[in-house]
């Protein structure tokens, strides 16, 4: 029988052993025979349970003092990083900053280490044509990455209309002259990165809103399109990343309800 109470709590969480192991990436048997949440697990439990590092191993961890704790920066960081893989080719700085990302077995830590491993190979002229042709082309990219496009077959649909209202509402205004949608992928992603780092005032639930009505519904199908994507060669594992990243906040948000 499980005694500990971090793992306990944390199984409970998940709805039982099995489904903590599939989250994590690892087998079943394994996380029957912990006695408690091993030391290398403690942040992967944390962000598939949502149960604290402090209640799952208080030998370890003091309870967060803070509002933002590493989890919610990891998160704004991925949206950040994601939005500006998106906007526009990575320079070489970027890509260097990129080569240093580290990993770990479960499947989100693989999907760094290869984006790592992506990075170290690319040259920044490569990857500047594979973005074009990915996203912009002669004419049309292989790729749109709009909500309007994905959720209705068109641009400047209905989605966009949506989001703009919302937008109005945070304080954020379209730009003046020619400029992208607001519905593009990488500006969505900015703005759940400033929605989780507090540079607007926004509760879970509220992330949880605009998450669900303006990313939830389309974008990880992009990013599973990106990753098979005939142009996409570094661009193939940041597809990898997004889907899987998008997968966790999805369960995550539910979880919050």
């Amino acid at each position: 029988m499980i005694a500990d109470p971090g793992l306990e709590e944390a199984i409970r969480a998940a709805g039982g052993i099995t489904e903590l192991a599939r989250r994590l990436g690892i087998s079943q048997p394994s996380v029957s025979n912990w006695s408690r949440v091993p030391a290398e697990r403690v942040l992967a439990v944390e962000a598939a349970t949502g149960i604290e590092r402090a209640v799952l191993r208080p030998d370890l961890y003091e309870p967060a003092s803070s509002t933002h704790d590493d989890i919610e920066e990891a998160r704004a960081q991925k949206y950040a990083l994601l939005a500006a893989l998106l906007r526009q080719a990575p320079d070489a700085a970027l890509l260097r900053r990129i080569a240093r990302l580290g990993g770990d077995a479960t499947p989100l830590g693989s999907a760094h280490a290869a984006l790592a491993g992506a990075a170290k190979a690319a040259h920044p002229n490569q990857v500047a044509r594979e973005f074009f042709d990915l996203f912009v082309g002669v004419g049309r990219g292989e790729l749109l990455p709009y909500a309007s496009y994905y959720l209705t077959g068109f641009l400047h649909e209905r989605p966009l209309a949506r989001l703009r209202a919302d937008m109005r509402e945070l304080g954020l205004e379209r730009a003046e002259g020619p400029s992208e949608p607001e519905d593009h992928a990488a500006i969505l992603c900015e703005i759940m990165a400033a929605l989780i780092s507090g540079e607007f005032a926004a509760t879970v639930a509220r992330q949880r809103h605009f998450f669900e009505k303006h990313l939830g519904p389309w974008i990880g199908r992009f990013f599973a399109d990106l990753e098979t994507a005939e142009h996409a060669e570094f661009y193939r594992s940041v597809g990898t990343l997004g889907r899987l990243f998008i997968l966790i906040d999805t369960e995550a948000f539910a979880l919050s309800l």
